[in-house]
């Protein structure tokens, strides 16, 4: 069961932070100062352990699939919420390698049927 995906403007974008940066990964915030973003960084500049939930992987056309995880307590919160990683204009936290570019990735979220939970 796939509880993330990922729009064409952010695939795009995506595709052009790997040729800058190399290989990303996101990691889903708890909020603070990046306000509940979707932060992405070079793959394993983000340290993640065992309080770090792999939600799945996206396919933006790239030699390897994007992983995206977030906090285990975080996840006890949104485990019925499908999570799709969107962009739109405008500056975000500056930890995320998109900041530079004028946009900010976003989380739409929608809940889960019963159907996917089950899956």
């Amino acid at each position: 069961m796939s509880r993330v995906s990922v729009s064409g403007e952010a695939a795009d974008l995506i595709r052009r932070l790997t040729g800058l940066h190399g290989p990303v990964m996101f990691h889903q915030s708890g909020g603070c100062c990046d306000g509940s973003a979707p932060m992405c960084y070079p793959d394993g500049e983000f340290r993640l352990g065992g309080s770090d939930v792999h939600l799945g992987d996206l396919d933006v056309g790239l030699e390897r699939p994007v992983p995206v995880w977030m906090s285990k307590a975080q996840f006890a919160y949104w485990k019925h919420t499908h999570l799709t990683i969107d962009v739109v204009v405008g500056r975000g936290a500056g930890f995320s390698l998109e900041a530079p570019e004028g946009v900010r990735f976003l989380i739409r979220s929608r809940l889960m049927t019963d159907s996917e939970l089950v899956e």
